[in-house]
């Protein structure tokens, strides 16, 4: 019988300090085992804990360097908990933070905005300019796998991570620097609960998997916040957004892609089982895998070119 993934659940007189960026209620706290956490509630009916934990086991499957996260229930509503990228048992200075990318991106184009209007400047050859960098480290404590050995090249699983899934939410936010004892480095990839279809509700899930060629419809039309180039109209696809990056770094590209040759469709479905019954749907499960396929067969056609 395939274990469950644990629900952790947190004690009303957990919470010590309210976490500002982003729009979910969250907060951090210090967890016994995981030390400082931060909880995030997921709203109703929309999948956002389990799918969370799905695309953090796939980035561990292929190897990515990736934010852990755990399931979790705090005050009776649904959540995920996720542990500080910073060591927990060093002394953290005010000069050690994280740093997400409209800010990086501010310091480096003239005339980034700084608001969320006209993010077109958001593009892909804008972002692997930004991390190229040689002060940029690989990501902390992380090793990475024969031949990867710089931040951009690392920054192609990402993309890779975001194709396979489907993850919609790849905008300036989620991807960041972390300073450390005065050193920079790529922050591990987080934030990834826009995917694999979670939004929808079961009765919409029904009738695409009942339609031929309906979610893979679906897993086509998945765009990500990046542009192919200033003042586009309409960012990539995630598809697309990958494809851009392997135009880039043609032999990062194959290596990730060879990680993904690896995992078969028994070990993605394995991951879903072990999400309780109670959080995730068999229709969830299926619509979830037929994702997973459809994007790993067309990712790995890439191979080849």
């Amino acid at each position: 019988m395939t274990t469950q993934f644990p629900i952790i659940e947190i004690p009303l007189n957990a919470p010590e300090d309210d976490e500002e960026m982003g729009t979910k209620e969250k907060f951090w706290f210090t967890h016994p085992q995981f030390g400082r956490c931060l909880y995030k509630k997921a709203r109703q009916n929309t999948g956002e804990d389990w799918s969370e934990k799905i695309a953090a086991e796939l980035c561990h499957l292929l190897g990515i360097p990736h934010a852990s996260y755990e399931l979790a229930i705090f005050n009776g509503d649904r959540g995920i908990i996720s542990p500080s990228f910073f060591p927990t048992k060093q002394n953290i200075t005010e000069f050690d933070r994280l740093t997400p990318g409209n800010e990086i991106l501010q310091e480096k184009v003239s005339g980034y905005p700084d608001s969320n209007e006209d993010l077109s400047q958001h593009t892909i050859n804008n972002v692997f300019n930004a991390i190229s960098s040689s002060q940029v480290n690989l990501p902390f404590n992380w090793t990475p796998p024969e031949g990867i050995t710089t931040t951009p090249e690392t920054f192609v699983s990402y993309l890779l991570l975001d194709a396979w899934i489907g993850n919609t939410d790849r905008h300036h936010e989620n991807w960041a620097f972390m300073s450390l004892n005065g050193e920079i480095y790529l922050a591990p990839t987080y934030d990834h609960a826009s995917c694999l279809g979670r939004e929808l509700l079961d009765g919409k899930k029904s009738t695409k998997l009942q339609q031929n060629k309906s979610v893979t419809g679906y897993a086509q039309k998945c765009s990500s916040a990046l542009y192919a180039e200033v003042r586009a109209k309409k960012p990539l696809k995630t598809f697309d957004a990958f494809c851009e990056s392997q135009n880039l770094y043609p032999d990062a590209a194959k290596i990730w892609l060879t990680n993904l040759d690896k995992i078969s469709s028994n070990d993605t479905v394995e991951l879903f089982q072990r999400i309780p019954s109670d959080l995730i749907s068999q229709t969830s499960i299926d619509f979830g895998q037929d994702i997973l396929g459809f994007n790993r067969d067309r990712l790995l056609k890439l191979l080849n070119t």
